[in-house]
C-alpha cells in the first residue's frame, strides 16, 4: 500500500490546528498511561497501524508492560486492568462505535462515578482525538514507520 497524501503538506493550517487539539488534551492532566492505552484500544478498533505501532511504543516507553498491551483487545476478559481502566476503555469502544445508539448509561455513569464529569470530559476528549487521528491516518494511508 501506498500513501495517499500527507494531511500534514496539504492543509498545514488545519493539521496544526489538530496539533493543537492533541497537545490541549494532554494539557488536561490525564494520566499519561490511561491516554495510551486509550489511544491504542481506540486504534485497534479502527485498524489504524500507524497509530498502533506509535502508541504502543509510547506506552512501552512510560514503563507499559508488553502482556498489558497485548491483552488489550481483550481487557474485559483479562485481570491486568484496574476499575478506571476498564472505565475508560468501556467509554473507548462506546464512542469509538456510536453503534448508532450513543453511549449506553452504564458506561457514561460508570465513567461520572469513576473520574467525576472533568474527568470523564477529559477521558472523552482524549477519546475524540485518537479517533480523529484514525481517521485521517487510515484515509491518508499512513504507514508505520
Amino acid at each position: 500500500m501506498e500513501q495517499r497524501m500527507n494531511m500534514q503538506q496539504v492543509l498545514p493550517e488545519v493539521y496544526g490546528k489538530m496539533m493543537e487539539f492533541e497537545m490541549s488534551v494532554k494539557a488536561t492532566g490525564i494520566d499519561k498511561t490511561l491516554l495510551e492505552l486509550i489511544k491504542i484500544r481506540a486504534s485497534q478498533m479502527n485498524g489504524c497501524a500507524f497509530c498502533l505501532n506509535m502508541h504502543t511504543r509510547d506506552a512501552r516507553k512510560l514503563g507499559e508492560s508488553e502482556q498489558r498491551i497485548y491483552m488489550l483487545s481483550a481487557w474485559r476478559e483479562a485481570p491486568f486492568y484496574n476499575e478506571e481502566e476498564r472505565a475508560a476503555l468501556a467509554l473507548t469502544e462506546a464512542v469509538t462505535r456510536l453503534d448508532g445508539h450513543g453511549v449506553a448509561d452504564d458506561v457514561y455513569d460508570e465513567a461520572v462515578r469513576l473520574f467525576g464529569q472533568e474527568g470523564t470530559a477529559k477521558v472523552m476528549m482524549a477519546i475524540v482525538a485518537i479517533n480523529a487521528w484514525n481517521r485521517i491516518a487510515v484515509s491518508t494511508r499512513l504507514m508505520p514507520v
